[in-house]
């Protein structure tokens, strides 16, 4: 690839367009960054960042040359070549993608007549590419390429993700556009599949759909584990040593969430509906995964006899380790059944912040797990924080009113529970009693 300097305005500072901008910063491009929230524009021009993302922060102050922030829109829009969309597209009632940010970043672009590209970086439906070539034709931009660039970056990990990916997918309304948005990735180490529009767009959603239909079909498995005594991990291990399945994305647990399995199997399914197909597959699959955390509150509703009245601790709250997002996070839907049930919760996590909004206004947050469960009668694992493994649990334990822990991320070891006094319960394996008393 040739590495020419571009200048670029990236449109939206969240997790995709934060970690764009920074990453195209740190490959030697000019880059704006614009967002309408003015608290989240002050915090990152004070050099603050607003979320969470391992490695982020470093970059963004090493390339603080390189790359600003704004709220105006024509400012980001001055002198770039390249604008790239990378805001929030959520489900509407429908299930269907809010594409109302994205509009309003197009008609923004009317004005900026020197534009060489437009390229959205955003889960978009299949099909917007054609509606977005045709609204730039309309506003006298004919003249400016326009191309597809889907994001697989995975919270956590999202700056090696964009800097060492496995692809990167463009899908662009002509050669030079395609080639433009190439050579924009100079110096990223992955290979680049040129596709045609509409197919870029449907990889995202296509490569998430598969992603959380291979979780979904482990918790299956997890469930007829526990009724005929198999263990799921010793199952799952095996599978995963098959080099036409292999080991990824074949972890049982409470299920998958965050801003884009849940969003986008919902999207591709809405999509397929819309056109006349009814995709029952993924339909089973969002059936499935909206029960599995449901199922675990079931299980210990019947392990502790009922649960009005009980204090149950909840080990995490973000959708997974390593990020603050708390978006679609089983720990939610976990949280509201423990409250419709008349439980009292109490939460610990190292990282979320969550809103003053049902169900965390009724729950209670502490600074430690070992607060959280001091007199409580059950503890549940709903984040894999590595935090978890440095816990006294004989200590944790005796501080219980009853030493119960279900292990929904299957992310402790069962054998060193019991030996700690804990009934220890976890997804898709037998229920383990305690080995010694800790009263």
């Amino acid at each position: 690839m040739v590495n020419t300097p571009r200048t670029v305005a990236i449109f939206g500072a969240g997790y995709i367009g934060l970690v764009t901008g920074a990453c195209f910063a740190d490959l030697g491009h000019r880059v704006t960054v614009r967002d309408v929230q003015p608290e989240r524009i002050r915090l990152l021009n004070a050099g603050d960042v607003p979320i969470y993302e391992p490695g982020l922060g470093d970059l963004i102050a090493a390339n603080k040359d390189r790359l600003t922030f704004t709220l105006d829109a024509r400012e980001a829009l001055k002198g770039a070549e390249i604008a790239y969309i990378c805001v929030d597209t959520p489900p509407t009632a429908s299930g269907d993608a809010d594409l109302s940010r994205v509009w309003s970043v197009i008609e923004s672009l009317k004005d900026a007549p020197h534009l060489t590209a437009v390229v959205i970086k955003s889960t978009v439906p299949v099909g917007t590419g054609d509606r977005v070539r045709a609204a730039l034709d309309e506003a006298g931009l004919g003249h400016v390429g326009y191309a597809s660039n889907p994001e697989f970056t995975a919270e956590g990990k999202a700056v090696d993700d964009f800097l060492r990916p496995d692809r990167i997918v463009i899908g662009a309304s002509d050669a030079a556009t395609a080639q433009l948005v190439t050579e924009l990735h100079a110096g990223v180490e992955g290979p680049v599949q040129t596709l045609s529009v509409a197919s870029a767009e449907m990889v995202k959603l296509a490569a998430n759909a598969l992603l959380a239909t291979k979780i979904t079909f482990i918790n299956e498995i997890a469930t007829v584990c526990e009724a005929t005594g198999a263990d799921v991990e010793q199952v799952a291990r095996a599978i995963g040593m098959d080099h036409r399945l292999g080991p990824h994305f074949l972890k049982a647990g409470l299920g998958y969430g965050g801003s884009c399995f849940p969003k986008d199997s919902r999207a591709l399914r809405a999509m397929a509906s819309n056109s006349g197909y009814p995709f029952q597959l993924l339909n089973s699959v969002i059936e499935v995964n909206d029960l599995q955390p449901r199922r675990a509150i079931q299980r210990l509703k019947t392990e502790l006899g009922g649960l009005k009245g009980r204090r149950v601790a909840l080990l995490g709250m973000t959708f997974k380790a390593g990020t603050d997002d708390l978006r679609e996070a089983p720990s939610a839907v976990i949280a509201a059944r423990l409250l419709a049930e008349s439980a009292d919760v109490h939460c610990w996590d190292p990282m979320a912040r969550p809103a003053d909004a049902a169900p965390w206004n009724s729950t209670t947050r502490h600074p430690s797990p070992a607060e959280a469960m001091r007199d409580a009668d059950a503890a549940l694992v709903v984040t894999e924080w590595p935090d978890l493994n440095d816990v006294d649990w004989a200590a944790a334990g005796r501080a219980m009113r009853r030493p119960l822990l279900f292990d929904g991320r299957n992310a402790l070891d069962p054998d060193a529970l019991a030996a700690a006094g804990f009934t220890y319960m976890s997804v898709g394996r037998a229920t383990l009693r305690p080995r010694v008393t800790v009263r």
